[in-house]
């Protein structure tokens, strides 16, 4: 990282402490300030799968069997809270934020039963995997998303080791965010483990 990046760091550090209610926002404000500058931009809401599924071919038997709706389907498909893409090479990383309660101090096991950590699995599908290969330009040794768990979650004994265990050799595309208040290690992490890849 340059003197100019480094420089910026300030920015959010002064700035992000008040918007850390709103998780997703929260990321982006981080790094669309350490990005100022810089050939590396944060996306909300990339759309550029929002039609993946709409003309997915499926087998004449099962289109046969199902539903066909009278008006034709026009979007269908995901859209990740975030890509951070390199202007230069235009290779993007594709970044999941999931907020979730755990079980910690305090609190009863049950605590710990939300899902959406599941959910973001959905990335690691064949099918999905291809599609987001394709589109992010990295290479496939590694893998084309980042997520960033916040919340109880990333102290839940559980959670932490399903999660830990979902991305085996994939440590660099997992984050468990623990202190939202200090966006260091969150960007240190990225700086560290993942920017190379965009190059």
């Amino acid at each position: 990282m340059g003197t100019d990046e480094l420089r910026k760091r300030g920015i959010w550090q002064d700035t992000g402490v008040a918007k850390a209610a709103n998780a997703e926002y929260y990321f982006f404000d981080v790094f669309e300030k350490v990005f100022e500058g810089t050939n590396f931009i944060v996306r909300p809401k990339p759309q550029e799968f929002s039609t993946i599924y709409v003309n997915f071919p499926i087998s004449e038997r099962n289109l046969s069997e199902i539903y066909s709706p009278p008006a034709p389907i026009l979007k269908h498909g995901i859209a990740p809270d975030y890509a951070i893409e390199y202007k230069v090479t235009r290779k993007t990383l594709y970044v999941e934020v999931k907020r979730q309660d755990g079980w910690v101090e305090g609190k009863p096991r049950s605590a710990g039963r939300g899902n959406a950590h599941e959910r973001s699995c959905k990335y690691f599908t064949p099918g999905l995997l291809k599609i987001l290969r394709r589109e992010s330009g990295i290479h496939e040794s590694a893998l084309p998303f980042w997520t960033v768990f916040q919340g109880d979650i990333t102290r839940d004994p559980c959670r932490v080791r399903e999660i830990s265990c979902w991305y085996d050799k994939y440590t660099d595309h997992y984050f468990f965010w623990r202190d939202t208040k200090d966006p260091s290690q969150l960007v240190e992490h990225f700086d560290q483990k993942l920017k190379h890849l965009l190059y």
